[in-house]
């Protein structure tokens, strides 16, 4: 008898809250149906629209980064991947979207984050000590339902070794009920038959400037990335696509 009333109050509570409030931040308000309805739009198939902005990624995944998969990002020193996991993160947080960094190899720097296009305010930053921990806080960010988690392992060796089989595939699991996009990204193969996809980056190659006896900096790096394993995602296994990354 006093269900009905209670609601309508706290309906009335929340219309009345939405008239108070600027215009501008009202039409960024969300009610608990709307968040609950984009959560169920994003079936197993969906992919992370936001990773579509960079044309490498697109080019071998149109759909995106699969949610509710594991896809290992695999690149020796100097190839580039932690300036690619810095671009995914970027494009998740300037998409609106929540991002968690696991960076075991303790190698973020926050302000070539914030230059490299990261929304500091959005991103989540774990430093863990060993591999474990490194499980344990990426299980834990998926629970809480982030969009985006990366983990990346950073130089060899790993600290903690590669880890079990059975680590990793809990992990994969873990991504599955909240649809989050897994991102683990390694110096090489560690994830075994838990990735749904592997990425490789290749080829690395420096740009520099400066010409002649001028002081020569880093510009960025061009590398090949490859889609070298795909099961559960399109296109297949196979394909790859020219990357161009900045410096840092």
């Amino acid at each position: 008898m006093v269900a009905e009333p209670l609601k309508s109050k706290a309906a009335d509570a929340v219309v009345a809250f939405l008239r108070r409030i600027d215009s501008p931040l009202a039409g960024r308000v969300r009610t608990g149906r709307d968040l609950a309805a984009g959560l169920s739009e994003r079936g197993p198939g969906a992919g992370a629209v936001w990773s579509r902005a960079l044309p490498a990624l697109a080019a071998l995944l149109p759909a995106g980064l699969p949610r509710g998969e594991l896809v290992e990002l695999v690149g020796r020193r100097g190839s580039g991947r932690a300036g690619f996991g810095l671009a995914l993160l970027a494009a998740a947080t300037a998409a609106g979207e929540n991002a968690v960094l696991v960076d075991l190899g303790d190698g973020l720097d926050p302000q070539g984050a914030a230059a490299a296009g990261i929304v500091l305010e959005r991103l989540l930053w774990a430093r863990p000590r060993q591999l474990k921990e490194a499980l344990l806080a990426a299980e834990a960010a998926l629970a809480g339902g982030f969009p985006l988690v990366l983990v990346d392992l950073g130089l060899p060796p790993v600290a903690g070794g590669r880890g079990a089989e059975a680590q990793w595939l809990r992990l994969a699991r873990a991504a599955r009920e909240p649809k989050s996009a897994l991102v683990v990204s390694t110096p090489y193969r560690a994830t075994g038959v838990a990735a749904a996809a592997v990425l490789a980056l290749a080829g690395p190659r420096a740009r520099w400037l400066g010409r002649d006896l001028e002081p020569r900096l880093l510009d960025g790096i061009d590398a090949r990335l490859d889609l070298a394993r795909g099961h559960g995602v399109a296109p297949a296994a196979g394909r790859t696509d020219a990357l161009r990354l900045a410096a840092g």
